[in-house]
Order: structure tokens, then C-alpha cells, then sequence
């Protein structure tokens, strides 16, 4: 079991998700808010954010974010904000790369084209570089993203271009339909992949989550949940709130003797 710090991540909304699958998903810039301090004062130390429209559509408006970026940090200022490069299915990179304009701390970066339920979240290797050069001439730390194998195989290209900087950061999104599956040994074979001085996360889509977040707690690595990812509490049973989500992970993780990152230790280790 390792003892270094846990960093755990909250997914909070997503882009795809929405009131009707779940009452608690946050649009508006308030929402978010509240329910970034819930997650906080359960133990997430960042926020993986995306934004809504008033009407609950995904957009990547740089105002939209302004406004939510505000409101998180005016409750919980030491909060790290991660915000998506990934958007929603069928954006362009100019609309994905909005939130740059803000030169965030820590964003997103997906380095690979993946089936995405019944849609395709395309990713070209034009378009990752740009979305990564922006990343970089805003001083924004990179997360590669990684829903399949080679995705990872790409980040390391990239890394051979000088396009982006070691050491890496992966977050290992599991369990999506028409992606790799959530399984633990799917997992292990993604660890066996990475530079020995990456750090990584794990998130498990679905009845994936726990189970993965579980793994990460016990191999030293960090985990990611939140209703962007899955729903619910249990089979059948609505979370209350990403917040709920966190909370599992933080009781897990004191189970396990595994210490929760402050939000010094967290920026230390991702390199923030």
C-alpha cells in the first residue's frame, strides 16, 4: 500500500450528462460553486470543469468559465480548477480551446480518436497539438487524457516533438462504450505503458468507478469521480452530489491508510 498523498479529483458535471439522468448535475455558475466547496470539504482537491448554457447544453464559452471559475474560487480558493479541452462531442478545436484564454492552471489534453458511446470524439493529431501549443503559451498545465492504449503512445510522441513537457500527467478514463473497458488488469497494462516519472489518475465510467478508484488507492496513483463520470451512489440509487462520490473515495482511502494531498501537496505533485 502506498503512503504518498491522494489527490482526488471531481468530475462535477461533464458535457453530457444532465438534470434528467440526475437532479443534483450543476448548470449554472453557482451550482458549480456549491457544489465544488461540497466536494472540497469532502476531501477533492480539483475540480475537472466543465460548463453549461442556462438550458443545460454544453458550450466552452471563455465567458461562461470566467463566471464559474469566479464563483468556485470565491468559496473555495485553494481549490486547483482543471478546466476541459475536450468539450463536448463534434466542437472544434477553436470552440475547445475557449477556457485557454484564461490561461488556467491545469486543463485536459485527449491525445487519441475514440468511439464515444454512439458518437466519435475526434482527436487528429493536428488538432492535439494545437489544442496543446495553446495550452503551453498560456503557462497551463497538461493532463493527458486517455480513453484507449494509444493514446498514450501519442502523448509520448508528443513529448518527442517537444510539443509537451515531462514529466506527464495521465488521467486513464475507463469504462466508456466504444473505449477501453474499466477493468483492473486494463488498468495495469495502461501503468506498464507510462514513463517511470509520470503521474496518474484513474476514472471509472459507470460501475467502473469504485472498483478503479479502489485500485488507484491501493498502486499509488490517484482517482478521479464525480457525476460526469457516474450517476450513482449504488445499483439503482441517484447520488446526492458529486460531493457523495468524493466522500466513498475519502472513506476507502482511510480504510486503506492511505493519506489525502492538501492543496500544497497536490500542486507539488502534479507539478502546478
Amino acid at each position: 500500500m502506498s503512503n504518498n498523498p491522494l489527490i482526488i479529483t471531481a468530475a462535477i458535471c461533464g458535457a453530457e450528462v444532465t438534470k434528467a439522468d440526475n437532479p443534483a448535475v450543476p448548470y449554472s455558475a453557482q451550482e458549480l460553486a456549491l457544489e465544488a466547496q461540497r466536494c472540497y470539504e469532502h476531501g477533492a482537491r480539483v475540480i475537472h470543469l466543465h460548463v453549461r448554457n442556462e438550458d443545460g447544453s454544453a458550450t466552452q464559452s471563455k465567458d461562461v468559465f470566467a463566471k464559474a471559475i469566479a464563483a468556485i474560487k470565491e468559496k473555495v480558493p485553494d481549490v486547483i480548477i482543471q478546466v476541459s479541452t475536450g468539450g463536448a462531442v463534434g466542437m472544434t478545436v477553436d470552440e475547445r480551446t475557449g477556457p485557454l484564454d484564461l490561461a488556467p492552471e491545469f486543463c485536459t489534453l485527449t491525445t487519441g480518436t475514440c468511439n464515444f458511446g454512439n458518437d466519435v470524439f475526434e482527436n487528429s493529431m493536428p488538432m492535439i497539438e494545437a489544442i496543446a501549443k495553446k495550452a503551453n503559451a498560456a503557462g497551463t498545465r497538461i493532463e493527458v487524457e486517455v480513453f484507449d492504449a494509444g493514446f498514450v503512445d501519442n502523448a509520448l510522441t508528443l513529448v518527442k516533438k517537444g510539443i509537451i513537457p515531462e514529466p506527464l500527467h495521465f488521467d486513464f478514463v475507463l469504462g466508456v462504450p466504444g473505449a477501453m473497458t474499466g477493468t483492473v488488469d486494463r488498468l495495469e497494462f495502461l501503468l506498464s505503458t507510462i514513463p517511470q516519472n509520470a503521474t496518474w489518475t484513474v476514472a471509472g465510467v459507470g460501475r467502473f468507478e469504485m472498483p478503479l478508484a479502489k485500485a488507484a488507492i491501493e498502486k499509488g496513483g490517484h482517482v478521479r469521480v464525480g457525476l460526469e463520470d457516474n450517476i450513482y451512489l449504488s445499483k439503482g440509487v441517484l447520488a446526492q452530489g458529486s460531493w457523495e462520490l468524493v466522500k466513498n473515495v475519502t472513506e476507502m482511502a482511510a480504510q486503506a491508510g492511505r493519506p489525502l494531498a492538501t492543496h500544497q501537496q497536490a500542486r507539488q505533485i502534479l507539478g502546478i
